[in-house]
């Protein structure tokens, strides 16, 4: 081989793939400064383990396995492409390369990358699963794998034919390759084996090369952005960022334009590979609403791109078989709403690029970030976008708008008079003659129990709190209520986009609990948990804070609770999202459950961290939600198991579950309790039967 030539044309092949990058990184580089970016030894353990374990992708265990074949098998190629290319231009073998094994490594690799892009294809085109785009580019991308394996089989036969290697268990594919040429020809003479020789090793570097460079300009650049997108990714549980309200120089709040987007924001989007995982999962998405985090993603990357394109979609997303859950409504909607611009300067990121729709529509779930091979965060720039929907143009859907006014006004969101926040209080001393101690009679507790609003006003979820306070009393646990002294814990304002409300409420609640000096709260609300643990904590305050099913087992493991009473009874959990995948806790509610005489439970197929959302969270609680509901989809999947109870740990999941067993007619059959009603029907002994 011409070695200047190859070494002319794998310096110019390399020269357009930096040029490219530079640019890419130059993006990502004018995005605003992100404090959260910063490397330590957790985000090194954990992007190694997603990087080179395939841990998140590896949740499907199909896709994943065909996925670390390939990613493996790139790996190993490359240094039998450094063989294959030496030896092309200097005729001999690398010395670390000149071995049997080396060779039996490389075959088997080629044979079985061959093998995974055979399962791609048909995953995508054969099984047509929704999630997955289909069209020219991935079906290119695949050609194009296939032929780079096949230049490496047939460069390493021709190699074979012009050396008059035989036939070797070490070489199985060359070999094989060989032989048959040899057969089909009649004998193969060194002229035409060099020159197939030099075809295919030309073939072999212009395929890497070209795949080379148009890397960075597709969604394969996640080969290089998803590691460092891992290295970067905040490690903890995810929290929103606080906002300088007191900025005199701040224009504006939230986001709106492709110029705010942060560092991180932009090296997210270049991270996705547009795989539909995400959109997958989604609730919204599932339940036809518009939303897709994917599209999010890919929309905001070709905007930032200057692609000139706006969506401009039907007014409606057509559904399918009302009895199917499924995507493809919202994939279809997404898709053909995508086009060309009119106006290539359309700098407004909502409206043109991200309707209002999507933005309401998101439960603020994190199943997609759960999902997500790569890492991203795609909540972050759409509850961006919703901030400035609330805090710099006024905009909401109107029930969120009352009820933003009615906790601003009463703390709660109904509007139901402040001082009401205690009658709870009273009705539980009536019926069992226990008094709920305040601060003002028990000034230094063990623990201060937030009720909340859903615990002290909702009729349901009085029912929870009734029995979560038997249970405190019957453990012994000295604990006390802030009575009328409760606020709203702000978390609907933040989630809705309304950070003045929320920081107002946050730091009034701050200043009560320095002012009684606590250190430690129970909740039985797992957004209040995580606001509480996680956000506040950007405004100061640290405490230990426990959510109730926590308390619960660690009573039980110390003996404290007795359960003694059998529950005969078959129950599923439904876990709440801020529990299980923004905080990890999964197990506790599941211990109690264990330690109930006679109860036999049965979990959904998506459950723990993968559980589906019940619709409530962002806000969604307190908003009309057309179409079909995600709560009657959850509640369907708990019908399947044949359970005769649904559990939840949340106030809101459980308003959740049981209207959606309405909603199917199951609730005279089957019931829906919080973890706490169970465990105390099993130590009081009510109800059990």
């Amino acid at each position: 081989m011409n070695g200047w030539l190859a070494a002319a044309v794998t310096l110019c092949g390399i020269g357009i793939f930096g040029w490219i990058v530079v640019g890419k990184i130059r993006l990502i580089l004018d995005g605003a400064p992100d404090g959260g970016m910063r490397l330590d030894w957790r985000r090194a353990a954990n992007a190694g383990g997603q990087v080179f374990g395939h841990r998140r992708l590896l949740q499907d265990r199909r896709s994943g396995g065909m996925h670390l074949v390939l990613f493996y098998g790139f790996l190993i190629l490359q240094l039998g492409a450094l063989e294959l290319l030496w030896k092309g231009v200097s005729g001999k073998s690398l010395a670390w390369a000149d071995n049997g094994t080396f060779s039996l490594l490389q075959e088997t690799t080629v044979g079985l990358v061959l093998l995974a892009v055979a399962f791609g294809a048909y995953r995508r085109y054969g099984e047509k699963l929704s999630r997955l785009p289909k069209g020219w580019k991935p079906l290119l991308v695949l050609i194009w794998i296939a032929a780079l394996m096949f230049s490496v089989a047939f460069t390493l036969a021709f190699d074979r034919l012009k050396e008059y290697s035989a036939a070797s268990l070490t070489a199985p594919i060359s070999s094989a390759l060989a032989s048959g040429m040899e057969r089909m020809g009649g004998g193969v003479s060194t002229a035409w084996a060099d020159i197939g020789y030099a075809v295919s090793w030309w073939a072999h570097l212009l395929l890497l090369l070209g795949f080379l460079v148009y890397v960075p300009l597709s969604k394969h650049f996640h080969i290089f952005t998803a590691p460092a997108n891992w290295l970067l990714r905040p490690p903890g549980p995810p929290k929103m960022t606080k906002l300088d309200l007191e900025d005199e120089a701040a224009e504006k709040f939230g986001m709106n334009s492709i110029a705010d987007l942060t560092r991180k924001q932009r090296l997210d989007l270049f991270a996705c590979v547009e795989c539909g995982r995400c959109t997958d999962v989604c609730p919204a998405a599932n339940t036809d609403k518009g939303l897709s985090p994917m599209h999010l993603m890919t929309k905001l990357r070709d905007t930032l791109q200057g692609k000139g394109m706006e969506f401009k979609p039907a007014s409606e997303v057509e559904s399918g078989d009302p009895g199917v859950v499924g995507i493809g409504g919202t994939m279809a909607w997404q898709s053909s709403g995508w086009m060309k611009s009119n106006n290539p300067q359309a700098a407004e990121v909502i409206g043109e690029v991200i309707t209002e729709r999507e933005l309401w529509a998101c439960t603020t779930c994190r199943h997609c970030e759960e999902r997500c091979p790569v890492g991203n965060m795609q909540l972050s720039p759409l509850m961006e976008m919703r901030r400035y929907l609330v805090l710099t143009e006024g905009k909401m859907p109107a029930e969120a708008r009352r009820t933003l006014q009615n906790i601003d006004r009463q703390s709660n969101p109904w509007g139901f008079p402040r001082q009401d926040r205690t009658a709870w209080m009273e009705e539980f001393t009536a019926k069992t003659g226990w008094h709920i101690p305040t601060l003002r009679e028990n000034p230094r507790p063990d623990w201060l129990w937030w009720v909340g609003s859903m615990g002290a006003y909702d009729r349901r979820a009085l029912r929870v709190t009734f029995a979560f306070a038997r249970l405190l009393k019957e453990a012994g646990v000295d604990f006390a209520v802030l009575g009328t002294d409760e606020r709203n814990s702000g978390d609907t304002p933040r989630r809705l986009g309304d950070e003045f409300l929320f920081q107002e409420l946050c730091r009034a609640n701050i200043e009560t609990f320095n002012k009684h000096g606590i250190t430690r709260i129970v909740t039985t609300c797992p957004h209040t948990y995580h606001l509480f643990r996680n956000e506040y904590a950007d405004f100061g305050f640290v405490a230990e804070v426990k959510h109730h099913t926590v308390l619960l087992a660690e009573l039980l493991d110390q003996g404290r609770l007795d359960p003694r009473n059998p529950v005969s009874r078959t129950m599923t959990l439904h876990d709440s999202c801020y529990l299980a995948r923004y905080n990890g806790i999964v197990e506790a509610p599941r211990s109690i459950m264990s330690a109930i005489p006679e109860l036999m439970t049965k979990e959904m197929e998506r459950s723990g961290n993968q559980g589906l959302c019940c619709g409530a969270g962002g806000g969604r609680m307190w908003m009309e939600e057309p179409g079909r509901r995600v709560n009657e989809v959850r509640a369907a999947q708990a019908l399947a198991t044949g359970a005769q109870l649904i559990g939840s740990a949340c106030p809101y999941c459980l308003t959740m579950m049981e209207e959606g067993l309405r909603k199917h007619g199951e609730e005279e059959r089957v019931g829906a309790l919080d973890v706490a009603e169970l465990l105390a029907m099993s130590v009081f002994g009510v109800g059990t039967k």
